[in-house]
């Protein structure tokens, strides 16, 4: 096979794999990945973040120390 066939093949499955589209199978990949669809049907239950919780903190000495002798962060 000569260079100019050779390139011309390597091209065109390189064109042929680039493009390739396989039907996915969904399903199939949840049972795989062992995900069940009915966690998705509901909304998320909030989380609490450990950040939160530590920013709190520096909220009550935030309001000590201001200018503000509400405490509300409204000047």
């Amino acid at each position: 096979m000569g260079r100019g066939r050779q390139k011309a093949k390597a091209q065109r499955q390189a064109r042929d794999i680039k493009y390739y589209s396989p039907a996915t199978d969904l399903t199939a990949l949840e049972r795989e990945l062992g995900v069940r669809t009915e966690r998705y049907t509901h909304a998320p239950e909030p989380v609490e973040s450990a950040y939160e919780e530590d920013y709190s903190e520096y909220e009550d000495l935030a309001k000590k120390y201001s200018d503000d002798p509400e405490g509300d962060g409204k000047h």
